[in-house]
């Protein structure tokens, strides 16, 4: 006789099995389990979650004899943390909606999946863990296998490989062309200072979603307008180096760094845009389009304002800004985008109702199944989704960052 309603998790925190065999989170029920392990073991045979969403699957056939039980795999994020814990933590509180119940058998391989028992704690209580360990093999291998295996990841990579390249690099160059110490000693902090605040995945993303394909002419677009960027950096540098006989305090010399810099990057910036742009719309991903049309408008208003700015500083006869000005240019600005805002809102509700949404599957930011398209409310502006265990609910078409074969939505 059925009696208390249970639920058998399996949490892939670093999201392998949409990384390596395209599968989405939450994956619900024994056979979608069954059938994305098998999915990821071809993909990876050496994979450890493989083994522990059979596990999952063991475990829910044992206790599926006596209680009403369900077993789902909750997916995290490659770049682990909190955007690894929000998407677990999203992906539980989906399933707990669609099935009820008291507590959960939590399957684990190892202690990064073992972190999120707290987000799991919060929610529901453990009835048990049960902990995967590979029998053949011993602690010492089984350490040197994880280390080798994280270390293909692109988060450690960057983090073993690329801070001592850079290291290396930057002290070449700076003998070379007699910077000193002081200026590799600069740039590495600016990167760690980035990479503790997420900066750093920030840009990767982003640089990651560049098309650099021969076949595109962007291409030349990209690379041009990436050297736009080094000269106006390098510019900006000289600056320093070479200041005005206006340039007497160190503000003026830093509003002189900024003004030189802002010569050429915000038309290098709005050329690299350009070139995305050409490829969206070669790609009839027209809703992305949007995005970087708002990030050509803020590029275009941080330049009025720094530029106003940073000669109001400088104070020198050409061109002459005052204080009276440089607030003028600031309350234009906000109000510039704010207009700007709404109206690209507006373009992006009647683009997204002028595409087929119709049955199209949606995923969240970071990569986790959310449902079915059953159809567009235009009234509301919202899908209407059907979940995986037949539950139906509403998404905001704003909520929409890219249309394609799938609908994927933004964080």
């Amino acid at each position: 006789m059925l009696r208390k309603s249970k639920l058998v998790i399996c949490v892939d925190r670093d999201n392998d099995l949409y990384e390596k065999a395209g599968i989405s989170g939450p994956v619900i029920g024994r056979e979608a389990n069954l059938a994305a392990a098998m999915k990821l073991g071809v993909a990876d045979p050496a994979e450890p979650d493989t083994n522990a969403i059979f596990k999952a699957i063991a475990v829910y056939d044992q206790l599926s004899k006596e209680h009403n039980v369900q077993v789902a795999t909750l997916t995290g994020s490659p770049r682990l943390g909190y955007a690894a814990d929000d998407a677990v933590s999203g992906q539980l509180d989906q399933i707990i909606a669609q099935f009820p119940c008291e507590s959960c058998i939590f399957v684990s391989d190892g202690a990064s999946d073992e972190t999120t028992i707290p987000i799991i704690q919060s929610r529901l209580k453990i009835d048990s863990v049960e902990v995967l360990t590979m029998k053949q093999a011993k602690e010492l291998e089984k350490t040197y296998f994880v280390i080798l295996e994280k270390l293909k990841e692109p988060y450690y990579a960057r983090m073993f490989f690329g801070i001592p390249a850079m290291l290396g690099v930057l002290f070449v160059l700076s003998s070379l062309m007699n910077w000193g110490w002081p200026v590799p000693v600069a740039i590495i902090s600016l990167y760690l200072f980035m990479k503790a605040f997420g900066i750093e995945e920030a840009l990767a993303k982003a640089v990651s979603s560049f098309d650099l394909s021969v076949e595109r002419v962007s291409l030349v677009i990209y690379f041009s307008s990436v050297l736009l960027i080094c000269i106006a950096l390098w510019s900006g540098y000289q600056s320093l180096l070479s200041p005005s006989v206006f340039v007497t305090t160190p503000a003026k010399l830093i509003a002189s760094a900024i003004r030189s810099t802002l010569l050429l990057l915000p038309p290098a910036l709005l050329m690299l845009f350009s070139g995305r742009v050409i490829d969206l719309v070669l790609d009839k991903r027209k809703v992305e389009v949007i995005r970087y049309g708002m990030y050509a408008v803020f590029v275009v208003l941080f330049w009025l304002v720094f530029w106003a700015g940073a000669s109001w500083v400088i104070n020198d006869s050409a061109p002459y800004v005052s204080f009276g000005d440089f607030v003028e240019i600031i309350l234009a600005s906000v109000l510039m985008g704010f207009v700007s805002i709404h109206l690209l809102k507006r373009i992006k509700y009647r683009v997204i109702l002028g595409l087929k949404l119709e049955n199209k599957e949606v995923l969240g930011a970071s990569g986790n199944y959310m449902g079915k398209v059953l159809g567009v409310d235009a009234k509301d502006g919202a899908l209407a989704l059907k979940s995986p265990l037949g539950q139906k609910f509403m998404v905001s078409l704003m909520d929409i960052e890219r249309v394609g074969d799938k609908i994927i939505l933004g964080g």
